[in-house]
């Protein structure tokens, strides 16, 4: 079934459209904050789509998705109260493990979500609900998203159209089985 070929020919034809930058700073932005679907799987087309932009995307991705981060830390320091029944109810272990790791890491702890697959809102909000100073919150939001997102960028820059050829020719494979290990996840999580 090519269910993930359309998907991905689709997100190819969005990258290419007039306002993709600002859907991609919009996208970053709420995903820093709230929204659940990161902006890699928009900030790679768009650089494949066109990539003597990459760079520029990669800036635009990073600054956004800071700004959301910031926006995120807000509400954790002003209005926890009106999200908490949201993060206890499918955020809550990795709102627990944020705040494990903020009181031993600190800095490291933001760096290190703003750059890996965790979802960097929880962090964000963390941050804010435990009271990080802003400052070194903003550096370590800009070097983990930046790395991320220039990362994100430059294998698409320099992939070119072999990377597109081959995400092209395994995409329906990449997504069936990031499908079947998410059922299997869920699986495992509510079972046990």
């Amino acid at each position: 079934m090519k269910l993930f070929s359309f998907l991905y020919d689709k997100a190819l034809e969005w990258s290419r459209h007039r306002h993709a930058p600002r859907y991609l700073g919009s996208l970053s932005f709420a995903e820093s904050s709230f929204f659940p679907i990161p902006p890699d799987v928009m900030l790679a087309p768009m650089c494949l789509a066109n990539p003597s932009r990459a760079w520029w995307f990669a800036l635009l991705t990073t600054v956004t998705s800071v700004a959301g981060g910031i926006f995120g830390y807000l509400i954790g320091h002003f209005a926890f109260d009106l999200v908490q029944p949201l993060i206890e109810g499918r955020y809550a272990a990795a709102y627990q493990q944020s705040v494990n790791w903020f009181n031993e890491w600190g800095f490291w702890a933001i760096l290190v979500a703003g750059f890996s697959p965790i979802p960097y809102k929880v962090f964000t909000i963390a941050a804010g609900v435990l009271y990080m100073p802003l400052l070194p919150f903003i550096l370590a939001s800009a070097i983990g998203r930046g790395a991320r997102f220039f990362l994100v960028a430059a294998l698409m820059f320099w992939g070119g159209k072999t990377m597109e050829r081959m995400l092209k020719q395994y995409v329906d494979v990449i997504g069936w089985i990031s499908v079947s290990l998410i059922a299997l996840a869920l699986l495992i999580h509510y079972r046990f």
